[in-house]
Parts: structure tokens; C-alpha cells; sequence
């Protein structure tokens, strides 16, 4: 947690956004209206491309502008000590060696220590506030982006991988804090350090001076030819690194199927192929910036010999004194270092602008489900009754193929309804759409006769609680994952809500009991284990509306029937949306709705459509046939 008064994600872009004096940092990126984002609080302007993408990262420094000013006081301080290293340099020479006086050698000598152990100082300084600085905004930066994907709409991540995303708010993120850490403060005490250098080089002597201006634009012009493959390579390089990521996640996250179609060396294979991808762009990213530092190197110390045999002839003929040349020198010396430093992090630069592309690309995205413009209506206001009026919905991927299509149906207060029909036919896009992870095409969907889009989604969902078929679990404790419907439960609420569910018995089984860790997506549970930590959840949360994907499914007959009336009691009194496969969730349903390609073809209970509907008759022959009715 951040103190108050301190970075706020939200408040940087905010800020950032309502700067008109830098929009045009963003017209590199292809869209030509505002995107606003409600759930981080800041709105994008169009891109633009003159400017450096690295300025986007202002407003996440600019907070922390008491450290920052701290620490370019500090490298002011050392580059100019370093300086004056070249003036002591000058009195050692002609006041220590040339006349030969030990009482001046001493002098010279304790001059050069002194800025040695400021020098020291400023650089600790410098270093740490620089450090800290980094690491302080690549993490506000990864938080920043997490909080905005967090609140992204599902489709999104239909079209994106989650290894492409982790990739980017993991391996981006550190890039920058490299860079802002370390190169960035590089690239400044260089660029302080090459204007002083060239300062004291006019005062020094002013015909070697000239001589080595004029070979600053023969520096300069590598690195800006160079400069742009290497940014080019450097987005591509980011790209392949992230598409490893992403397919070895994939891979280790099906390692049993792999396994059991005995896939591996096919794996193997495929994935040397994406990491020798990977390898061939980073390679030639590095041969471009080694061609940029080998040419700069050659060009600075070129000119640096041919300054030393000009200075050198003046020295002997007496035209400048010994020290002035040595003084010369190492001022040559610090421009030439800090001009081969500046090409040096000019490549790391065009890495991390990059990674700020990807960052930026990934901030940009807008949700499309968001809070209502207006004044929302307070869900927990509203009946909990649910209606279905001429909806017609498409998923994002299959923008042809309708999963829903004039589809109406209305869910009473405190009723429970099962829907029944083959694969494919809308039951499950029912519950995306009441849970408003995503907005039909047309129609409505509406909670107590309210559009859900004049609903603040989190507010919708707090209604709502959903047992999954396959539920998802968490790594962390039983106590977490069954809290994760209401944090501030108690512990003695959690076991409450575990024996209902029937899983208080095995959860006392495991090592540490409710603090025991579930492993990865809860793998050290069976199916119907998980299943039971999934209802205890739903039951701990105690919602007005429940969706029910066949919780029992899973379970073993003897666990089913304690299971099913630990079901049946939360139901009471409770709206609730059942995806039924077995007949005797059917027959507790006060309604049965019987769904066929995205249409509602036939509703009533279980005898009226035995007798009426051909569909269901089908299904309950087919599908149930193994079921009893109880």
C-alpha cells in the first residue's frame, strides 16, 4: 500500500491525459477518438509520432519529484567534481612534476583525494535515489497496467494470450526499471559530463576544441541511423520473447495431455522453433548496437589521436604547457567516454521505448463493458427477478454465428429455472450475459426491470454467485478460496459453510486443514472436491441470485444427495439459473427452459413438455437416461 498522497496509477494518466502540450505523443498508435477508460480514471488522446514514446513514462516519475530533484542535484554535483578532476590533473602536472616540488606534488595529490571521496559520496547518492526511483515506477507502471487488464471484458482475452500479457507486465515492466534505474541516469551524467567536458575544453584550448567539434556530428550520425533498426528489432525482439512465454505456459499448463498423447518430442521440437525465433531477432538487435558501438568507438578515439598529435606538437613547440595538454586530454577523455556511453544507452533507449509501446498499446485497449455515463442504479435495490427481451448476441469471435437470437425469457423472484438443451444451443452465454461480462447486440437483459448496462457491473455481479463445472481455485489456502466471495468472512462462517457444503470432512483430512495450500488451480483436490470449495464459496456469500452449472455434476452418489440439499436450502427464497444435466436437478426446478441454436423453443416443467415439446423428450431419453428421478 502506497501512503497517502503518494502515486495513484488512475491519477498519473489522469494527469498525464489532460496535458495537451504532450498529446501528441500518442498518434504512433492507429485510433482517432478518445478512449475512455472508467476503470483507471484516464482518458487517451490520439497517438502522435514526433515525440519520443519514452515521455509517456513522465507521469509516473513526476510524483516522486522530490527524489528525482534529489538525485539530479547529486549527478550535477558528481559531474562537476569529475571536472575538477582535470583542473587537479593540471596542478600536479605543471606545479608537482615540471618543477619538481614535492609540498606541490602533496598539494596536487590530496586535491584529487578530496574529489575522489565527494565524488564517492555524490555517486552513493545518485546511485541509490536513481535505483529506487526505477524500481518505484516500473512497480506503480505494472500496477497500473494490471489494474486496467484486471477490468477488461472477456472478449479481450478471447483474441490475446495471457502469456502475451504476462509478458508484457513482467518482462516490459523490468526492462523499464532498468532503464530508469540505471541507463537513464547513465545517459544524463553523460550528457552533464560531455557539456562540461566540451565547456572546459574551449576554456583549456580553444584550436583543439575546434578540432574535436568537428568530429561530433561524424559520431552523431551513426547513432541515429542505427538508432532506428535497433528500436525496430527491439519491439520484434520484446514480441518473440513474450511468444515463448506465452507457448511454454501454455504447454506446462496441459502438461497431462501433452504427456498422454506422448507429445513431447513434438514440443520440444516446436519450441526450439519459437525460442531460435526468438534468438535470430535478438541477434540481429545485438549485431545492429555492436556495429553502433564499434563505428563510435573507432570515429571518437580517431579524432582523440589525431587532437593528441596536434597538442603534442604545441607542447614541444611552447605554445601550451604540459599540464593544459594533460588537462586536455582527460577532458578529451570524458567526452569520448561519455559520447560511446551515450550510444551505448541510446540502443538500451530504443529497447525501452519498445516495452512503453507494448505498455501503452496494453493501456490503451478500452473495455467494452462499462459503467453507466449517468447515475447507476444500486443493484442491491432492485428485485431479483430476470428478464430476457428479444435479445440477439454474438461472441466477438464468431460475429456471424448468433448464440443467442430473439431470445426472451423472464425468471421470476425467488424462482429457480433450469436450462436443458444440446451443446451449443445458448445455455451458458445465459449466464455471461447476466453476469454482463458481456452486452448483447440487441435487446436487453434486465435485473428488477432494470437495463443492466444502467448497472455498475461489480455492483450486478455482488448479487450474483456462480458455481462453476469446472470450478476455478486459486494457490493459495482453503481458507481464501472459500472467502473469495466475501474477504471478511470469519473463520467460523467459513466451516459453517463447508459443512454445508459437505466438504468440512476431507478438508480436516489435509495437512494443515483449512490453511492447507490447494496447489495451482486447486490440483491437489479431485473434481468433486473442488467442486464442494466452490459451493461453500457460493454459500458463504450468500447471494440473492444464484447460477448453478450443474454443481453436483462432479460428485459421488453418496455426496450428491447432502450436497443437493445443502443446494436445495440456498435456494430457498433465492432466484436461481441452473444449466441442468441430470433429471433430478430438472425436477426441483419450478421452471424448465429448453433452448435450441440460441432460441427458446419450449418452457414448462418436466410433465408438460414430456408431453409437448419433441426437443426435450429427446434430451430427457438421451441425456438423463441414467438418472433416476428422486
Amino acid at each position: 500500500m502506497l501512503p497517502s498522497g503518494r502515486f495513484r496509477p488512475s491519477r498519473a494518466i489522469s494527469r498525464y491525459c489532460g496535458n495537451r502540450a504532450i498529446l501528441p505523443l500518442f498518434t504512433r498508435f492507429s485510433n482517432n477518438a478518445l478512449l475512455n477508460h472508467p476503470a483507471t480514471g484516464f482518458v487517451l488522446p490520439p497517438p502522435a509520432k514526433k515525440l519520443s514514446t519514452l515521455l509517456m513514462l513522465r507521469d509516473f516519475v513526476l510524483p516522486y519529484k522530490g527524489r528525482l530533484t534529489a538525485a539530479m542535484a547529486a549527478l550535477v554535483f558528481t559531474a562537476a567534481i569529475t571536472l575538477l578532476v582535470g583542473q587537479g590533473i593540471k596542478l600536479l602536472i605543471d606545479n608537482g612534476f615540471m618543477e619538481r616540488s614535492m609540498g606541490q606534488l602533496n598539494a596536487g595529490i590530496g586535491f584529487i583525494l578530496i574529489l575522489a571521496l565527494l565524488m564517492a559520496a555524490g555517486t552513493f547518492i545518485r546511485f541509490y535515489l536513481v535505483s529506487w526511483l526505477g524500481e518505484r515506477v516500473s512497480a506503480d507502471i505494472r500496477q497500473a497496467v494490471f489494474d486496467h487488464v484486471i477490468d477488461l471484458h472477456p472478449s479481450y482475452f478471447e483474441s490475446n494470450r495471457s502469456g502475451e500479457i504476462m509478458s508484457r507486465i513482467t518482462t516490459d515492466t523490468t526492462l523499464l526499471q532498468s532503464i530508469i534505474g540505471s541507463s537513464f541516469s547513465m545517459a544524463l551524467r553523460s550528457s552533464l559530463t560531455l557539456l562540461g567536458a566540451l565547456i572546459m575544453l574551449l576554456v583549456t584550448n580553444l584550436k583543439l576544441t575546434m578540432m574535436v567539434l568537428a568530429c561530433v556530428p561524424l559520431v552523431l550520425m551513426p547513432i541515429l541511423i542505427f538508432g532506428r533498426r535497433v528500436r525496430a528489432l527491439s519491439r520484434r525482439s520484446q514480441d518473440s520473447i513474450a511468444d515463448v512465454g506465452s507457448y511454454a505456459g501454455e504447454i506446462i499448463q496441459n502438461i497431462k495431455t501433452v504427456q498422454s498423447y506422448t507429445r513431447e518430442p513434438e514440443e520440444k521440437a516446436a519450441f526450439k522453433g519459437e525460442v531460435e525465433t526468438a534468438f535470430a531477432i535478438a541477434r540481429r538487435r545485438v549485431q545492429q548496437r555492436a556495429v553502433l558501438m564499434a563505428v563510435v568507438i573507432l570515429l571518437v578515439f580517431g579524432a582523440l589521436s589525431g587532437m593528441l598529435w596536434v597538442g603534442g606538437s604545441d607542447v614541444l613547440g611552447g605554445v601550451m604547457s604540459a599540464g593544459e595538454l594533460g588537462a586536455f586530454v582527460f577532458y578529451a577523455i570524458l567526452v569520448a567516454v561519455a559520447v560511446a556511453t551515450l550510444s551505448e544507452v541510446f540502443g538500451e533507449l530504443q529497447r525501452a521505448a519498445g516495452a512503453t509501446d507494448r505498455l501503452m498499446e496494453l493501456m490503451r485497449v478500452p473495455s467494452a463493458i462499462t459503467t453507466p455515463a449517468a447515475h447507476a442504479t444500486a443493484a442491491r435495490t432492485l428485485a431479483a427477478g430476470l428478464e430476457f427481451d428479444g435479445v440477439r448476441f454474438c461472441y466477438p469471435s464468431r460475429p456471424e454465428a448468433p448464440a443467442l437470437d430473439d431470445f426472451s425469457l423472464t425468471i421470476g423472484i425467488g424462482q429457480s429455472l433450469a436450462l436443458v438443451g444440446p451443446s451449443g444451443a445458448g445455455k451458458s452465454t445465459v449466464f455471461e450475459l447476466l453476469q454482463r461480462f458481456y452486452d448483447p447486440q440487441s435487446g436487453s437483459v434486465a435485473l428488477g426491470g432494470c437495463d443492466l448496462r444502467n448497472i455498475e457491473p461489480r455492483d450486478l455481479r455482488a448479487q450474483m454467485a456462480l458455481v462453476a463445472q469446472q470450478p476455478a481455485l486459486f494457490s493459495a489456502d482453503v481458507l481464501h478460496n472459500i472467502r473469495y466471495g466475501k474477504p471478511d468472512a470469519s473463520e467460523e462462517e467459513v466451516i459453517a459453510a463447508a459443512h454445508a457444503a459437505h466438504a468440512h470432512d476431507f478438508i480436516m483430512q489435509l495437512p494443515q486443514g483449512y490453511h492447507s495450500d490447494l496447489g495451482e488451480r486447486g490440483v491437489r483436490l479431485s473434481g468433486g472436491q473442488r467442486q464442494r470449495i466452490a459451493i461453500a464459496r457460493a454459500i458463504l456469500k450468500n447471494p440473492r441470485i444464484l447460477l448453478l452449472d450443474e454443481a453436483t455434476s462432479a460428485l459421488d452418489a453418496q455426496s450428491e444427495h447432502q450436497v443437493q440439499l445443502a443446494v436445495q436450502e440456498l435456494m430457498q427464497g433465492r432466484t436461481t439459473v441452473i444449466i441442468a444435466h441430470r433429471l433430478s436437478t430438472i425436477l426441483h426446478a419450478d421452471q424448465i427452459a429448453v433452448l435450441d441454436h440460441g432460441r427458446l423453443v419450449a418452457l414448462g416443467n418436466h410433465q408438460s413438455l414430456m408431453a409437448g415439446s419433441p426437443l426435450y423428450q429427446r434430451l430427457a431419453q438421451l441425456q438423463f437416461r441414467d438418472a433416476k428421478p428422486g
